[in-house]
């Protein structure tokens, strides 16, 4: 089974979360309000999404990426998430 599947609720759930910034966003934009809290919001959208997108890629990476035996290199992996996630920051 894929990692989308066996994670489905914990990702509807940051998806959820995300369309309600977006919606704040708009409010935000449609009441005029000022640069700097529409800045903010923006930068949480773009925080969110890179997590959201940080995990789906680590779960592709873990199933369908992972060393065939044990005698391939495991560590290798482990070093991939780690640079993916401090890109995704």
């Amino acid at each position: 089974m894929s990692h989308t599947l066996i994670h489905k609720k914990a990702l509807l759930n940051r998806v959820k979360r995300l369309k309600g910034q977006v919606d704040a966003l708009e409010r935000a934009l449609n009441e005029e309000t000022g640069c700097y809290p529409i800045l903010q919001q923006i930068t949480a959208i773009r925080g969110a999404i890179n997590g959201l997108m940080a995990t789906v890629i680590e779960g592709h990476i873990r199933e369908h990426m992972q060393p065939l035996e044990e005698e391939e290199e495991p560590n290798a992996t482990e070093e991939l998430v780690k640079v993916l996630r401090s890109y995704l920051k």
